[in-house]
């Protein structure tokens, strides 16, 4: 999705969609972040909290196809439709491995996880990097941040927690999305990143805390 671009800098556009606002920062057609929230306000305030500090940014008003369609694609999204996630990232703005490590975990099926460690291999990286670009995801809902897990499937990680609140929210995202798949997949078009079903993390996460276990980072 290319738009005609309106001068140097990132473009901030903000779109209702159903029940939901979604911010979009650009260049060029190119994805710098994306947002959403239940308001415009706070969608504004989550996108600007994710762009690189000092680059140049400016709200923009009026029609934008590129911004429409993403809205649209950012709604499908959020309903459960991934069908038609398609994006590029600007790399000016989001350099590799960043980069790679986003559209991998973008290419992260409903249904399926995988860890930072695979993560990491697939994009040339290490595995605590991944942590910390999963923590502080500037593409959401785009990139599911939640789908990258330990290396013994355990959930940490999420928002840069090992314990609490977040990791109640991670594991009811997974829960929702178990599909009773039972074989890891290779993605292909994914410099072949291997996914496993989430019911392994649910699994690990019921025994953990059945056990009364403290959870602590296994990359």
């Amino acid at each position: 999705m290319k738009d005609e671009g309106r001068g140097s800098g990132i473009a901030l556009w903000l779109r209702r969609e159903g029940p939901s606002w979604f911010g979009i920062a650009e260049s060029g057609g190119e994805l710098v972040a994306t947002s959403v929230a239940a308001s415009r306000e706070e969608a504004a305030s989550i996108l600007a909290a994710c762009l690189p500090p000092g680059a140049p940014r400016r709200f923009e008003e009026g029609s934008s196809a590129f911004a429409e369609e993403t809205a649209r694609m950012l709604a499908a999204i959020e309903a459960g439709d991934e069908t038609r996630k398609r994006f590029a990232i600007s790399l000016e703005y989001q350099p590799e491995p960043a980069a790679s490590v986003y559209r991998l975990v973008a290419s992260i099926p409903p249904g399926y996880a995988s860890s930072y460690g695979r993560v990491a291999e697939a994009a040339g990286t290490i595995a605590r990097a991944v942590g910390r670009l999963m923590a502080t995801n500037p593409l959401y809902p785009l990139v599911p941040c939640h789908r990258v897990v330990g290396a013994d499937y355990s959930l940490v990680g999420y928002r840069g927690a090992s314990s609490g609140p977040d990791l109640d929210d991670k594991l009811a995202r997974l829960r929702s999305e178990a599909r009773g798949f039972r074989e890891e997949l290779r993605l292909e078009s994914a410099g072949e990143l291997l996914v496993f079903p989430v019911e392994r993390v649910i699994e690990k996460a019921e025994a953990d805390r059945g056990s009364g276990a403290l959870q602590l980072p296994l990359w």
